[in-house]
This record gives structure tokens, sequence and C-alpha cells, in this order.
């Protein structure tokens, strides 16, 4: 992927999802996404990469602070269960049931969500360094 695009730009054509890159649940959870969506209506950026620290330098101190997931798309920036939940409505397949949660109220599902998230390296383990996509996956993922 050409590193001189922007988020800001290729969020346009593609929805972005940013994720802890030292984490093993969020990669599984990326590789999780990358074989549902055969559109490849996603682009891919590790928090810890120069495209998404660039990207969270324009934003709010609230969305630089989230250090697990951030899914931008062509007129919002999501964060926590609702970026999680979003995601999973576009894949293919049943996964865009989980629709269904997004009746629950937003604090409701952020503290489960902030709940798992606070142990995901204990619980699943972490990277030393940010794992380097395939080559297949190349050109989804932002550097």
């Amino acid at each position: 992927m050409d590193t001189s695009k922007t988020i800001d730009k290729l969020r346009e054509t593609h929805s972005i999802l940013l994720f802890d890159g030292l984490c093993n649940f969020c990669d599984n959870s990326v590789q999780f996404v990358i074989k549902r969506d055969p559109k490849r209506l996603f682009l891919y950026a590790s928090l810890q990469s120069e495209a998404a620290k660039e990207f969270l330098k324009t934003q709010p101190e609230s969305l630089r602070n989230i250090d697990s997931i951030i899914l931008v798309t062509s007129d919002n920036v999501y964060t926590k269960s609702t970026a999680a939940l979003k995601t999973s409505i576009l894949l293919e397949g049943p996964w865009f049931l989980a629709r269904i949660f997004l009746v629950f109220p937003t604090v409701f599902r952020d503290l489960v969500y902030d709940f798992i998230a606070k142990r995901r390296y204990r619980w699943f383990g972490k990277f030393d360094t940010c794992k380097i996509p395939t080559e297949d996956e190349k050109d989804m993922f932002l550097l």
C-alpha cells in the first residue's frame, strides 16, 4: 500500500480498521475480518503505524487515547464495541446479525468491551513487535 496516501483520503473509498498491532487477540480479529471480507471493503493499520499516528494527531484527545480498536468510515469514527459491531455488520456471512447488540446502550457495551480489552494481553498474549502482513495482505495494510 502506498504510504503517501493518508487515512483521510483512503476513508473516501474504504473503511479503515485501526488496531493494536501488538495484541494477539487484535491480530486474530483482523485475520477473522480479512477472511470474511472478499470485497476488500476494509484497509488495516496498526495503531503503532505511522499512518495511524498521523491520522490520530488530527483527532480529539479522547480518540488518541483508544488503544484497542478504531473504525474509520467515510463519515464517522467509531471506537470500542461500536467499532467491533459496525465492522461485523459489513462482513459476509451471518455476522450482520451482530447489529442486534447495537440496541444496548454504548455505556453498557463498552463496559464489557473494556473488561476484555484490559485483560487481552494476559489472556491472549502480546507480540514484541507488530506482525508483518503476508504478501497477499500487503496491499490491505497501511504502514
